[in-house]
């Protein structure tokens, strides 16, 4: 049995990518309450952004493919730690390491950060058992880590995150591939209502295990984030219903 010192507010908050760097003032309003903010992924170095296709639609959902970009982790700080200081909101960092010293000094870095509460570890795709704890093992220090894995993965991998000393799994998107008019593959995560069946049980499974978990994935309604909440989850991510702008606040608190 596992167990988490993590605890939140409100057991609602954005998925990493899906809201920038800090929150905007104006959606708060708009979102409803949040129980933390999850930046968009920061790694040690900038990182550009994709060529080619990045978005493609599928039935109930659509795949996408960013590379990440960011400006690296000392140009987030300069400019978005004033705002972190003042928001009324708990900043997660997500955080993307290419090796272990990458994720050990990222950490560090950030255990000095007037608002962080705690980190988000992504993943390489295809991560293994020893990488994952490897790199949970690299980043833990005086911030709780939270080990951002796959859906269709994390039931796998949950075990030596959390034995290498995470506090809690969150559901990352899977990945896939699909097409262009030309045949060209092209590969990247995975979004949708689609995803939701396979996250809700993905939940229930690690939930009933013992495992701390947050739930994600095709998450569009209050209804989908009650039932993973019911499901044992300690709170939900919100993804890309964020981007479709139709996210309705309930009029109550879920729980």
């Amino acid at each position: 049995m596992f167990k988490s010192s993590l605890s939140f507010s409100f057991p609602l908050m954005n998925a990493a990518g899906t809201l920038g760097f800090a929150l905007e003032p104006r959606l708060h309003g708009e979102l409803g309450q949040l129980g933390a903010f999850l930046t968009n992924p920061v790694s040690l170095t900038p990182r550009t952004p994709a060529h080619g296709t990045r978005c493609l639609p599928f039935p109930g959902g659509f795949l996408l493919h960013t590379g990440y970009p960011n400006p690296g982790l000392e140009a987030v700080l300069r400019r978005c730690v004033p705002r972190w200081e003042r928001s009324s909101i708990p900043v997660i960092v997500h955080l993307l390491g290419q090796g272990v010293d990458d994720l050990a000094s990222m950490a560090m870095r950030l255990e000095s950060v007037p608002g962080v509460m705690g980190i988000e570890l992504g993943f390489p795709k295809d991560a293994t058992r020893a990488l994952v704890k490897a790199f949970v093992d690299a980043a833990c220090g005086e911030l709780p880590v939270i080990a951002r894995l796959p859906v269709d993965q994390v039931v796998e991998l949950a075990p030596p995150a959390l034995e290498a000393g995470a506090e809690a799994v969150s559901l990352g998107a899977p990945r896939g591939a699909l097409p262009l008019p030309g045949g060209r593959l092209v590969e990247g995560r995975l979004y949708g209502p689609a995803l939701f069946p396979q996250a809700l049980a993905a939940v229930r499974s690690l939930a009933q295990a013992g495992a701390p978990v947050i739930g994600a994935g095709g998450v569009y309604s209050q209804a989908n984030a009650q039932a993973m909440l019911s499901a044992g989850a300690l709170a939900v991510q919100l993804d890309a219903v964020l981007w479709r702008g139709d996210w309705q606040p309930a009029p109550g608190n879920i729980h």
